[in-house]
């Protein structure tokens, strides 16, 4: 058989999958359960939110609320899966179900079934389950409610009891480990080592390496695309390691967005705000920090604030790994420095020295859930009032993430100052000529990133003023 899955205590085994079906579409089509809904396919509105639980250290379910609709089959593989339809009993609504139903949380009820497995999530101590329900319900979008009846029902309904001890022995009895299957003539893999996966890139040096599917998900369900070789990463666990020591932070490259919250955050709060703003819950449970570094997007927000700060990216193959500065890994767009057969494995971020001044913002055109227009980052070294060195990185300037030169080298050696802020801002024209788009216009970016240097002044200075006008400071 190609994958075994466990959904409500029963298995699920099939013999062919296709690679490329989505969770969503086999829930809807081949089990008839409609009550998870498809608004966007993109992983965007949360109307198809499913929990997926994996086993972990063999006594214990970690429940996550995921997209189902850039979900592909192949990811369920040894995992135990939870449904709208899965949480009443011989047609009694769970508590939180019954509470929104009582207190008008849904109106036209399409994006119902979502908030109700989000918050579900919730309440019984999925990943993510600490934070603010605000945060826990940013990917899912509704048109009807206005939210506050839905924000009554999380309160009131926060904590609900969980028994997952079916689901541990089951689980056990599931074989989780390698799969592999064809599909109309398309391959795919999902290997459980890193060894394996080394083997396979170089015996498929072009097959598409697939870890979260946040990204590639929509390749498929807004492109078309069809994959002829795919590998599945996501389950990986020696690439899902997260190592703190007193020098540096490594994750590896299966690490969820998710789960590198809380010690990216321990290395700053500036970054810890960027990865709370990262896509939503049920993305950051999914996409990988490997993935958003591999796939090489200009606007992607890691990289500039992982630049920034100095990281060091791991590479694998079966040659062995080599280590680079993450800066040069951006050769051009949609071009990265990986030599056939080889793949992203890590990265290393070193710890900031005791008073560097470090700011790192997105600026997008909605707060939650939204793809940045400009994302700065800046790291400046302080030796008696002056710049001794500056690493400043932007997203959304260039065909890649990029460092800037020539700000960089306008801060270098000068005090560190309003007027050196003003002089390094104009410098960034130097640097960039970013395009115009629906995101935001080159002037816009060029002023927002100079406005963001004088944020990092005022921050500094102790001051809560936010951002001054570029333009008046030039005047």
């Amino acid at each position: 058989m190609a994958i075994s899955f466990l959904l409500d205590g029963k298995r699920i085994d099939l013999d062919t999958v296709d690679p490329t079906g989505s969770v969503l579409d086999f829930l809807r089509t081949q089990l008839r359960r409609t009550g998870t809904k498809e608004g966007c396919a993109e992983g965007d509105c949360g109307a198809c939110t499913v929990l997926v639980g994996t086993l972990e250290a063999s006594d214990r379910v970690q429940w996550r609320a995921l997209n189902s609709c850039i979900q592909f089959l192949p990811m369920l593989h040894g995992k135990a899966l939870m449904t709208v339809e899965s949480l009443a009993h011989d047609g009694v609504p769970n508590p939180l179900q019954a509470c929104m139903a009582a207190n008008g949380s849904s109106q036209c009820g399409f994006c119902t079934p979502g908030f109700v497995m989000s918050l579900h999530g919730r309440a019984i101590g999925a990943t993510g389950c600490e934070l603010p329900v605000e945060d826990v319900i940013a990917g899912n979008l509704c048109r009807c409610t206005g939210y506050g009846p839905i924000l009554e029902a999380a309160q009131e309904v926060s904590v609900l009891a969980q028994n997952d001890a079916a689901v541990i022995a089951q689980l056990a009895e599931i074989e989780g480990g390698a799969a592999s299957g064809e599909w109309e003539g398309r391959r795919w893999f999902a290997p459980r080592s890193a060894d394996a996966l080394a083997s396979l890139c170089r015996e498929y040096p072009n097959a598409t390496l697939v870890a979260g599917a946040t990204d590639v998900g929509l390749w498929i369900t807004k492109g078309l695309k069809a994959l002829e070789t795919a590998i599945f990463i996501g389950d990986i666990a020696e690439l899902a390691t997260i190592e703190a020591t007193d020098e540096a932070l490594f994750l590896g490259a299966n690490v969820r967005h998710a789960d590198a919250h809380a010690a990216l955050a321990q290395l700053h709060p500036d970054l810890g705000e960027l990865w709370r703003r990262f896509a939503a819950l049920q993305i950051r449970n999914a996409g990988t920090i490997g993935g958003n570094i591999a796939n090489g997007s200009p606007i992607g927000d890691g990289p500039p604030a992982l630049i920034a700060l100095g990281a060091q990216l791991k590479l694998r193959s079966t040659e062995g790994t080599r280590t680079l500065p993450l800066e040069d890994f951006f050769l051009d767009y949609g071009k990265q420095d990986l030599r056939e057969g080889e793949f992203v494995a890590g990265v290393r971020i070193p710890r900031p020295a005791s008073g560097t001044v470090i700011h790192i913002a997105k600026l997008s055109r909605r707060f939650d859930s939204d793809i940045s227009a400009v994302c700065g980052a800046f790291a400046l070294t302080l030796e008696k009032g002056d710049v001794a060195c500056a690493r400043v990185a932007f997203g959304g300037m260039a065909a890649t993430p990029r460092r800037a030169a020539a700000c960089e080298a306008a801060l270098v050696g000068q005090p560190f100052t309003q007027e050196t802020m003003a002089l390094a801002a104009s410098a960034l024209r130097e640097d960039f000529t970013p395009l115009d788009d629906v995101r935001g216009s080159a002037d816009y970016r060029l002023a927002a990133g100079g406005n963001l240097l004088h944020r990092l002044w005022l921050r500094a200075q102790g001051n809560s003023v936010a951002v001054l006008d570029l333009e008046a400071l030039d005047g």
